[in-house]
C-alpha cells in the first residue's frame, strides 16, 4: 500500500492551520484549536478513526469560533483528498449508527469525489463549552465539501455534547470503513475508473 499522508497548510488573515494526517495510522492525535471541546472531538475523531492526526490553529478566537472550526475543516478535508490520491482500491461506500448515551448519530458516506452534505436533527443546547453547536454542523459540510464527499448525517439526542461526539464518532468509524484497501479490488469503485 502506498503512503496516504498528507499535510496541508492554509493561511488567512482570520486563521492559520496546519494539518498533518496518515490515514493508516493508529489514532494518535495532538490537537490545539484553542477550542477545548473541538480539541476533544478531533481527538475523538483521529482515535476512532485510527488516523493520525495533528492541528495547530490560530483563529482569530477574539470575535468567535466561526472561522477556526471553518478552516480547520477545510484543511482537514484537503488533507483527506490529498492523501487519499487517486482513491483507487478503496471500500469508498460506508455507513455508521453511533450511540453516545440517549443520542444516536447516524452517518452515510461516498468518498466519490463529488462534495455533497445533507443533514438531519436539530441540537439541544446552542453552546458546548467554547464550540457553538451549530459550527459540527458546519464543520461537516466544510470537510465534505473539500475532501471530495457525499456525506449524509443526521443525529438525536437530548444533550448537545452527546450529540456532537456522536457525530464525530460516526464519521470517524465511517470514514475508516470507507478509506480502507480492499485487496481484492485493483483500481477504483467506480464505473467511470475513476473518482
Amino acid at each position: 500500500m502506498s503512503d496516504r499522508t498528507a499535510a496541508v497548510t492554509r493561511e488567512t488573515a482570520e486563521t492559520t492551520i496546519e494539518v498533518t494526517l496518515d490515514v493508516d495510522g493508529d489514532g494518535d492525535a495532538t490537537i490545539e484549536t484553542g477550542i477545548g471541546f473541538f480539541d476533544h472531538m478531533l481527538d475523538s475523531f483521529a482515535r476512532h478513526g485510527l488516523f493520525d492526526l495533528t492541528v495547530r490553529a490560530d483563529g482569530d478566537l477574539h470575535i468567535d469560533d466561526h472561522h477556526t472550526v471553518e478552516d480547520v475543516a477545510i484543511t482537514l478535508g484537503q488533507a483527506f483528498d490529498e492523501a487519499l490520491d487517486d482513491r483507487r482500491a478503496i471500500h469508498r461506500f460506508a455507513d455508521r449508527k453511533v450511540p453516545l448515551d440517549e443520542a444516536v448519530a447516524d452517518i452515510v458516506v461516498d468518498v466519490s469525489g463529488r462534495p455533497l452534505f445533507e443533514f438531519e436533527g436539530e441540537f439541544s443546547q446552542g453552546r458546548v463549552g467554547d464550540l457553538t453547536s451549530h459550527m459540527a454542523k458546519h464543520f461537516l459540510r466544510s470537510l465534505a465539501m473539500n475532501a471530495g464527499l457525499t456525506l449524509h448525517a443526521g443525529v438525536t439526542g437530548e444533550n448537545a455534547h452527546h450529540e456532537i461526539e456522536a457525530l464525530f464518532k460516526g464519521l470517524a468509524r465511517a470514514l475508516d470503513d470507507a478509506t480502507m484497501i480492499d485487496e481484492r479490488r485493483g483500481d477504483v469503485a467506480s464505473t467511470k475508473e475513476s473518482l
